[in-house]
């Protein structure tokens, strides 16, 4: 299998949970990813913040090159206008990872 096909295959797999973290928290409707991030972190569990620290960083560490990286980011949280931070977006889930891990800690 082509690494094409294998990136549309996750790309297109709603079960996946990086898919389903960052299409989900942030989406087109979020007023913004900090709010977005926070509104998470608040209301969600220590347990699945935990699990998304793995999850997250697993995906970051993956075989995929940066560029397939960046790309699958960007489709998947639509409501996140990169060139605005100024940050690619592994750098930017990078960060994220580093806020959950922050707020696992805190609490």
């Amino acid at each position: 299998m082509e690494w094409r096909e294998k990136c549309l295959l996750v790309k297109n797999n709603p079960e996946d949970p990086v898919f389903q973290f960052l299409a989900g928290t942030f989406h087109q409707d979020a007023d913004s990813s900090e709010e977005a991030l926070q509104e998470l972190l608040t209301e969600e569990s220590k347990e699945y913040l935990k699990s998304a620290i793995v999850f997250l960083t697993e995906f970051i560490n993956s075989e995929y090159s940066d560029d397939e990286k960046n790309e699958y980011i960007q489709h998947c949280a639509d409501g996140v206008y990169f060139p605005d931070l100024e940050l690619t977006p592994i750098q930017w889930l990078k960060s994220v990872v580093e806020q959950l891990k922050e707020a696992v800690k805190a609490e």
